[in-house]
């Protein structure tokens, strides 16, 4: 195991910020990049992370590691610093107000422009010219601020990488993911192994998140390129939601790491033979199908559906009660699916986003993810 640090753009003299990457197995073979805790609140992944670092350990002793594995467990040291009266402030940076993944550097174009008169008919040939080129545009981007300075070590250490995995969770919510359909015949493995009650996918989402800052590159490369060079999907990630932010113990953490182990042996990461594929507990949607259940008006929230329960058109979700005026105001969904994730928050406002049914028949456009 090598173990590697990366400075962070200071804010003011006397502060030091560090991202630690762990590295494992033979470099130039394939690479797997593993983050966790992007939100820094969002702990169960760094658990995981921490599962997996000791795995990764004895796998590599015993010489079963294939492929290099990249393991960053704290993808957020300046979220994870954001604590305020006691409330961590994981998701948002307090400067900027913006999402922690959210705004990642997109290099589509760039490198577009950098490989038109190199690309040829040799598929590897063209795979490690966009890669280079990749690591260069990245390596050439400056960072003006801490939050762009993360946003570029991240980038740089999973730019080549040929699977990116980014561990994440929900407020309170079952496990589920967040992949491309041109990705999704290679995940599907995954999502059985971590029994992903919902499996979400989506070209682009909006934003320019963590993970699809690699695949719409070579997506959009595809589109410009696809018809006179061959040019595959280099990278594929997925946002593996591992629950909601309480399910941090030792006998889900443990349930994961060898999920995903499972899932690396199976993709050949890893020498050996992975567990048998257990069934998908639920069909992939479309991203574009999933309803956010909103509030008319505030008030004490109380729910009548758990996260993993299929609900159908028009059921009760919860009811949003006024203890001043006596009045309870039912909120019900509008279309049938499963309700994976619902808020922690039990005092509702007007307009919030309490839940999330993942849907079948696509109805959303444009900017998909929550804020």
């Amino acid at each position: 195991m090598h173990h590697k640090t990366h400075d962070i753009l200071a804010p003011v003299p006397g502060i030091c910020r560090q991202i630690h990457s762990f590295h494992f197995g033979p470099r130039g073979a394939g690479k797997v990049y593993i983050q966790a805790s992007l939100h820094a609140d969002e702990l169960p992944g760094m658990l995981v992370a921490w599962h997996l670092k000791q795995r990764l350990g004895e796998l590599q002793s015993q010489g079963r590691l294939r492929h290099e594995i990249v393991l960053v467990p704290i993808a957020n040291p300046v979220g994870l610093e954001q604590v305020l009266m006691d409330v961590p402030l994981g998701r948002f940076e307090l400067q900027s107000g913006e999402n922690f993944n959210r705004h990642f550097v997109d290099l589509s174009d760039t490198i577009g422009d950098q490989i038109e008169a190199h690309l040829t008919q040799d598929l590897r040939h063209n795979v490690e010219l966009i890669r280079e080129c990749m690591r260069r545009a990245l390596d050439a981007q400056p960072a003006a601020t801490p939050l762009q300075s993360q946003r570029l070590v991240l980038q740089r250490l999973a730019c080549d990488a040929d699977m990116v995995l980014d561990l994440h969770c929900d407020f309170e919510a079952v496990a589920h993911l967040y992949t491309t359909p041109e990705a999704w015949p290679r995940v599907e493995a995954l999502s059985r192994y971590l029994g992903a009650q919902a499996s979400l996918l989506a070209t682009d989402s909006g934003g320019q998140s963590f993970d699809e800052c690699f695949t719409l590159v070579w997506w959009q490369l595809q589109q410009r390129f696809a018809k006179q060079f061959p040019i595959p999907q280099g990278s594929f990630s997925v946002t593996v939601e591992l629950r909601g932010q309480g399910d941090v113990s030792h006998p889900l953490a443990s349930t994961d790491c060898e999920a995903i182990l499972n899932y690396l042996t199976r993709f050949g990461a890893i020498e050996g033979e992975a567990a048998p594929l257990p069934p998908l507990p639920y069909p992939a949607t479309p991203l574009a199908a999933v309803e956010p259940v909103a509030t008319p008006l505030g008030g004490l929230l109380v729910f009548h559906v758990t996260p993993g329960q299929p609900v159908q058109a028009g059921q009760l979700i919860a009811e949003v009660i006024d203890p001043l005026s006596d009045r309870v105001t039912p909120v019900y969904n509008q279309q049938a699916g499963l309700l994976y994730a619902r808020s922690l928050r039990r005092m509702a406002t007007a307009g919030m986003v309490i839940a999330h049914v993942a849907g079948n028949q696509p109805y959303r456009s444009g900017y998909l993810l929550s804020p």
